[in-house]
C-alpha cells in the first residue's frame, strides 16, 4: 500500500508493506532464499556500498521478512524496524546493542524470567551495571539513574501479575538523562498500547505470542525510530545473525490479518472469565487490566485502549489447590506460552519464574497458589464452564 495515506490498523494489518513479484500474487510470496545474484560486478559492488537499492543474504533482509518488517512499522507508528528469530532474541538484540562496558542499565523487576537474566546475570558479565527497581512507583526510576545510565527496560502489563508501569511518566525521567526507553509490550499488544506514542524510544515483541497467535512458530520483532535503528541496531543485527526465517515471516503476516479480531475476542472472553473468578468463593485475588479494581486502573485508562487476554488469579489453598484446578480444565490447556487462540494456564511459580528466588517472587506478588491464564477464541461459556467445572472439583 501507499504510505501517502495512514489507514487504520485493521486495513493495515491486511495490507500493509505488501511487495509482490511480477506474477501479481494475492497473498505475500515465500522468498526462501539464502542469497540474491547481481547482473554486473558494477551493481554488486554498488549494492555493498548502500548506493543501489536491493537484497545482498537473507541474514541481513530478505523481501518476505522486509514484508513483516514494514508491516509492524504501519500498525505501530514506527520508522523502522529488526524481525528477529524469536521474542528473547529481540529483548537481548534491543538491550545489548544499546550499551557497552561500564554503562548502567535501570529496568523495573516485573520481568519475564529469560528478561532477568539479560539484565541481571548477562550484562554484568559483560561490565554493563544493573539496577532492578519496583517499576510501578515512579520515584524509583529518577532514584535509580547514575551518570552511566543509557538504558531504561520494562514490560507493561507484567507478566504475570499484570503490573501497569506509566509508560509516559518513565519516559520522561529517561529523556532527562539522555536513556533510551525499552518496552516489552507483548502482554498488551500492539492493538491495546502504543508505547511509542508514550514516549518510549524502542518496543520490542514476542510474535510468537498474539501476532501468530495460533502455535505454529517463533518470532520477534523490534521497532524504533531510523536513526537508532541505523545507529545501534543495524551492525548488530547484520553481524551476529538473530535473523527471521522467511517462511515464519510468511507465517507471521498471515497472523497479522487476523490479529485484531482474535485479540478482540479473546479480551472479551477475558473480561467475563476474570469477573467470574472475582465472585467465585475459592479464589483469593484476581488481576486484570479490564476491571475497574485493578490497582492502577488509572494508569490503564490513560496508557490502553482495552483489557488484556491474560488474567492472573490465587487460588485459595495454595500449590495444592492451584494444580488442583489446573488438572480439572478440559478445554484450557497447561502450557508456559501464551496468545494463542487455544486458551491455556501456567504456574509461574515452577514454570515461567522458577528460576527466581522465593523472595523475588514474593516481591512480584507470585505465590504459590498463583495462575496465569491465556484466554483463546473458545466459546465463552465453555470456557466458563470448563473452569466452574475445575473449581468445583479442586
Amino acid at each position: 500500500m501507499s504510505n501517502a495515506r495512514k489507514y487504520r490498523p485493521a486495513t493495515e494489518l491486511v495490507h500493509g508493506g505488501t511487495l509482490r513479484s511480477g506474477f501479481g500474487e494475492t497473498s505475500e510470496a515465500i522468498f526462501l532464499t539464502q542469497g540474491f545474484v547481481y547482473e554486473t560486478a558494477e551493481a554488486a559492488e554498488a549494492r555493498f556500498k548502500g548506493e543501489e537499492p536491493g537484497f545482498i543474504y537473507s541474514r541481513y533482509a530478505n523481501p518476505t521478512v522486509d514484508m513483516f518488517e514494514r508491516r509492524m512499522c504501519a500498525l505501530e507508528g514506527a520508522e523502522e524496524a529488526r524481525a528477529m528469530s524469536s521474542g528473547m532474541a529481540a529483548v537481548a538484540a534491543a538491550l545489548l546493542c544499546s550499551v557497552k562496558a561500564g554503562d548502567h542499565v535501570v529496568a523495573a523487576k516485573a520481568l519475564f524470567g529469560s528478561c532477568r537474566y539479560i539484565i541481571e546475570t548477562l550484562m554484568p558479565r559483560y561490565g554493563v551495571e544493573a539496577t532492578l527497581i519496583d517499576g510501578a512507583k515512579i520515584e524509583n526510576w529518577a532514584d535509580a539513574v547514575r551518570p552511566n545510565t543509557k538504558v531504561m527496560f520494562l514490560e507493561s502489563p507484567t507478566n504475570p501479575t499484570l503490573e501497569i508501569v506509566d509508560i509516559a511518566a518513565v519516559a520522561e525521567v529517561a529523556n532527562s538523562v539522555g536513556a533510551k526507553l525499552i518496552v516489552d509490550n507483548v502482554f498488551a499488544t500492539p492493538m491495546f498500547q502504543k508505547p511509542l506514542e508514550l514516549g518510549a524510544h524502542v518496543v520490542v515483541y514476542s510474535a510468537t505470542k498474539h501476532i501468530d497467535g495460533q502455535g505454529r512458530c517463533l518470532g520477534g520483532i523490534v521497532l524504533s525510530d531510523k536513526q537508532w535503528i541505523d545507529e545501534h541496531l543495524h551492525d548488530y543485527f547484520r553481524h551476529t545473525g538473530p535473523s527471521l526465517s522467511p517462511f515464519n515471516a510468511w507465517t507471521l503476516l498471515k497472523g497479522l490479518e487476523t490479529l485484531s479480531l482474535r485479540v478482540k475476542q479473546a479480551t472479551y472472553s477475558a473480561g467475563r472469565i476474570a469477573d467470574f473468578l472475582a465472585s467465585h468463593p475459592k479464589i483469593e485475588r484476581v488481576i486484570y487490566p479490564g476491571r475497574e479494581d485493578h490497582p492502577q486502573a488509572d494508569i490503564i485508562k490513560r496508557q490502553m485502549t482495552g483489557g488484556s487476554t491474560l488474567i492472573c488469579c490465587d487460588v485459595k489453598g495454595g500449590k495444592k489447590a492451584a494444580y488442583g484446578l489446573e488438572n480439572g480444565l478440559k478445554i484450557v490447556r497447561m502450557s508456559n506460552n501464551l496468545g494463542d487462540a487455544k486458551s491455556l494456564i501456567t504456574h509461574p511459580a515452577t514454570t515461567t519464574h522458577k528460576s527466581l528466588t522465593d523472595e523475588a517472587r514474593a516481591e512480584l506478588g507470585i505465590d504459590d497458589g498463583t495462575l496465569r491464564i491465556s484466554v483463546g477464541l473458545e466459546d465463552t461459556d465453555d470456557l466458563l464452564e470448563d473452569i466452574a467445572e475445575a473449581l468445583a472439583k479442586a
